[in-house]
């Protein structure tokens, strides 16, 4: 199974400011709906309490919180877990979709990375994990005003502990 974190990501890697949308992007959400339908999506809460349940994909909520639950979400207590359970349920490609601790947990663990780089340094404070060139190459840019797409690779093999728990 692909491992993929998706994200849009500002220069300075933020990602958010906690509350409000850094940045309107309509073509980012349409291609963000377009490679995510029909496949599962991790979220952190906070991000998925954000953002809402989305039409089309597994929603996957990691939480410490063992007494939350949503209405037509699973729950998972760690990112191994979600990447487990998406797994078990055969999916071909699970997709790492925020917030910024959920990223940094499964960063390590992913086959993939879909990067939308925009082209802004806004305030925020959550960020991004560094994409390090030790350990990713990117294999394709798509420019656009404003911000590119971009698509990168490991460098060597992710971590073999994408499933357990």
């Amino acid at each position: 199974m692909q491992v993929i974190a998706i994200a849009a990501v500002a220069e300075d890697r933020t990602i958010g400011s906690g509350q409000d949308m850094l940045w309107h992007l309509p073509e980012d959400f349409r291609r963000f709906k377009a490679v995510t339908m029909g496949h599962t999506l991790v979220f952190g809460r906070r991000t998925f309490e954000q953002i809402g349940r989305l039409p089309g994909r597994s929603l996957i909520v990691c939480t410490r919180d063992r007494s939350w639950s949503a209405e037509g979400v699973e729950v998972a207590h760690s990112v191994p877990q979600a990447i487990g359970m998406a797994r078990r349920a055969g999916e071909q490609i699970c997709f790492i979709a925020g917030g910024a601790q959920i990223y940094a947990q499964a960063l390590e663990l992913c086959t993939g990375l879909d990067i939308t780089e925009v082209h802004l340094r806004p305030a925020g404070a959550a960020r991004f994990p560094e994409i390090s060139p030790e350990r990713w190459r990117e294999v394709s840019r798509e420019p656009r005003q404003g911000f590119d797409f971009v698509a990168y690779l490991p460098v060597a093999g992710p971590s073999e502990s994408t499933g357990e728990g």
